[in-house]
């Protein structure tokens, strides 16, 4: 009598089929609690700057290097994340990366001096920069298809919604306890995650299989995330994954050389590179309107007549904008992708230009902001899952850390712009339009990235296949 043949299954097919189970609720939860603490974490600089000020007495300008220590480290902690998480995995970096801007944010706490603060703010945004698109490849990795974007479009709400919790405590914390309590919370925070971290956070399957880990390994994590659905797996059992992505299978040959490709070979060769710069181009204009305004708005609004309370809340209402990114991911699901955020963008320009026509009326200030705010953070928010969507398995962690990385230099670009345009004595108008202009340019594109696609979406790329 033969034997029985072994099982094949197709792990993106599998997760495909099954509900939502409480293990992939925990993911997301964790996920989103790392995106949430670095939005906290990235914008408590801007919160906290105006107390440096009078703290410290420094002159605005001599805050630059402060505000744009943590972007540089978080370019340079993404640029290096995504090599790092495609050849050792998810769940080691994610876990390095959250225990390094929690122990690096509480020695800021400490800092005596611009100098001391510079530097520490740099070695967190090191940490920050490699935990975001890791947590976002992971999140990636674990959705069914049919709910990828809307999934992962709400984990990045926590990025704004924890920059609206650094305004918030902000104005709450630093007339009781100071501006360093504000950075205390922001360095014990990570560290109690990262405990739950080590305790319930598994490897990606899709990542298990592309990197050809052994099957028993790969079937105990599919039986820590869907014990039900994994309990009649055989040890023997074959796992595949059949790749999907929105470059087109120019030819047999091309699309076997594609699948040989990871990391940055795959995200610059030749099918990929016109969407990669375009991703880079849309990411790095969004945060330059991101860092531009919450770093420098609670200034530029007390400069022009609002009282430091005030300043700090209706600031924090522009992050707390990115709740539009859940509605945003629906529709990206159904939708064009591509021209959805595109249209967010050119929206943002507009909003944007109207804040600074809004000083004096606070009513009127309050909404552009929160309006600027829902639709740039939707924007933002959305261009991760779309650029997860965009790379195989081979190159997913490299796409999304690179484009998350080059992006960053734009957050350092928005807050030496506002410094710039204020020592040529821009108006609060003036410098509000001239931001606006990143908008545009994003939206731009990423029409440029949707026309110059050469095929449709979700041709197969490669085939790899474990044994168990």
């Amino acid at each position: 009598m033969s034997a029985r043949p072994a099982t094949s299954i197709d792990v993106q097919q599998f997760i495909d089929l099954q509900p939502l189970s409480a293990r992939q609720w925990l993911i997301f939860a964790m996920c989103f609690a790392v995106v949430l603490l670095d939005g906290f974490d990235t914008s408590a600089i801007g919160f906290i700057a105006p107390s440096l000020l009078g703290e410290w007495g420094v002159a605005r300008t001599a805050l630059s290097p402060v505000l744009s220590a943590a972007l540089f480290g978080l370019a340079c902690g993404a640029l290096l994340a995504g090599p790092l998480a495609d050849r050792l995995g998810r769940r080691a970096l994610l876990s390095v990366s959250v225990a390094l801007f929690g122990i690096a944010c509480l020695i800021s706490s400490q800092a005596g001096n611009l100098t001391e603060l510079t530097v520490s703010r740099f070695v967190t945004g090191l940490g920050l920069g490699a935990a975001m698109p890791t947590a976002a490849t992971l999140m990636n990795e674990y959705c069914p298809k049919q709910r990828r974007a809307t999934l992962v479009n709400l984990m990045f709400c926590g990025f704004p919604l924890g920059a609206a919790l650094g305004g918030f405590l902000a104005a709450w914390m630093i007339p009781h306890f100071g501006w360093r309590s504000v950075l205390v919370f922001g360095g014990v925070t990570p560290l109690l995650l990262l405990i739950v971290l080590l305790l319930a956070m598994p490897e990606s399957i899709r990542y298990q299989v592309a990197s050809r880990h052994a099957g028993a390994s790969i079937l105990r994590t599919l039986s820590r995330v869907w014990p039900y659905a994994a309990a009649d797996l055989r040890p023997d059992t074959v796992f595949t994954l059949t790749e999907q992505s929105a470059v087109s299978k120019q030819s047999e040959a091309g699309a076997l050389s594609s699948g040989e490709r990871r990391g940055l070979r795959l995200v610059l060769s030749r099918d990929y590179l016109l969407g990669t710069l375009m991703l880079w181009t849309a990411y790095f204009m969004g945060l330059v309107i991101f860092y531009a305004s919450i770093n420098w708005m609670p200034i530029l609004l007390r400069e022009g007549g609002v009282s430091p309370a005030h300043a700090a809340l209706i600031s924090a209402l522009f992050p707390l904008g990115g709740v539009g990114a859940v509605l945003c991911g629906y529709l990206m699901d159904r939708f064009n992708a591509d021209r959805i955020i595109a249209l967010c963008y050119a929206l943002t320009a507009v909003s944007m230009a109207a804040v600074g026509q809004a000083l004096g009326h606070v009513g009127l200030l309050i909404l552009a902001v929160f309006c600027a705010g829902v639709l740039m953070n939707t924007a933002q928010s959305s261009l991760p899952a779309l650029a997860a969507a965009y790379y195989p398995t081979q190159g997913r962690g490299t796409g999304v850390s690179w484009m998350l990385g080059i992006g960053r230099f734009g957050g350092i670009a928005g807050s030496f712009l506002v410094a710039e345009l204020g020592r040529r004595h821009f108006t609060f108008g003036g410098i509000f339009a001239t931001v606006a202009l990143a908008g545009v340019v994003a939206c731009l594109a990423l029409l440029i990235k949707y026309r110059g696609r050469s095929g449709a979406p979700n041709d197969p790329l490669n085939r790899v296949t474990v044994n168990g």
